[in-house]
């Protein structure tokens, strides 16, 4: 992965994206291996719900993309005991594919709107 087109990426994504109290902005990052997700109040600048595939719920899954698309159910949960229904999704500057799409898809199965 080119480093600056990453970057580039990264802002033209976040110059768009902005999360409110009543719609919190999805936040993804994803490393080698973990990929961690975060519910964030852009207004105070606040995380709300965050969940990572680090925890030891998530070792037992099986490949990396379904331990993604485990937490993204994990955080649909959370978010709905926090009264969070709707968000809007930032994907940093990675494409919509592989882990992040299971993500995406985890937490829409989980409930959440985006």
């Amino acid at each position: 992965m080119n480093k600056k087109g990453f970057i580039q990426r990264k802002r033209r994504v976040r110059a768009k994206v902005f999360g409110f109290t009543e719609r919190p902005r999805l936040s993804v990052y994803r490393s080698n291996k973990a990929i961690f997700a975060q519910l964030i109040d852009d207004e105070k600048g606040k995380t709300l719900v965050s969940v990572s595939t680090n925890d030891k719920e998530s070792q037992k899954v099986g490949t990396k993309t379904e331990k993604a698309a485990s937490a993204g159910e994990k955080l649909a949960k959370l978010a709905i005991k926090a009264k969070i229904k709707k968000v809007v999704f930032d994907k940093s500057g990675y494409k919509y594919h592989g882990r992040i799409k299971a993500l995406a898809d985890g937490a829409r199965k989980g409930g959440l709107e985006f």
